[in-house]
């Protein structure tokens, strides 16, 4: 099992099983919600164990439609948490237990900072990545 909380300890789940996949995600609005690197999960795999109540929706605008959660308390981004897709990602730094998934992919590439290096062979792309 892996658990995940957020900063204060008001938000916290757990994984049944190890995430799919994992990613970075370079643009402009990830970095700035705190959830660049995340893992991917199955909904069947999400567990809450207490806070749910806690966990806050942000709706973009267009053209963006991802929605993003974070805990309404401390503001630690947790990613797609409450999506109702059966495959979603999560905030990676959400996460409290080791993965065994490591980065495999770049997105937005083309929005990253000059100060960031990219320092692993992990695919890279200038948008999502075809498939997803």
């Amino acid at each position: 099992m892996i658990n995940g909380s957020c900063c204060c300890g008001a938000v916290k789940f757990e994984l049944l099983r190890q995430p799919s996949m994992m990613g970075t995600c370079h643009c402009s609005r990830c970095r700035k919600v705190g959830a660049s690197a995340i893992v991917f999960v199955r909904k069947e795999d999400l567990r809450w164990a207490e806070g749910q109540e806690h966990v806050q929706l942000f709706k973009p605008k267009a053209p963006y439609k991802y929605e993003r959660c974070f805990c309404r308390i401390c503001g630690t981004s947790l990613g797609e948490i409450l999506s109702d897709m059966d495959s979603f990602p999560i905030a990676a730094n959400a996460l409290d237990s080791d993965v065994e998934v490591r980065n495999s992919l770049h997105e937005f590439v083309d929005e990253k900072p000059s100060w960031y290096e990219i320092c692993d062979d992990a695919k890279q792309s200038t948008g999502h990545p075809a498939g997803s």
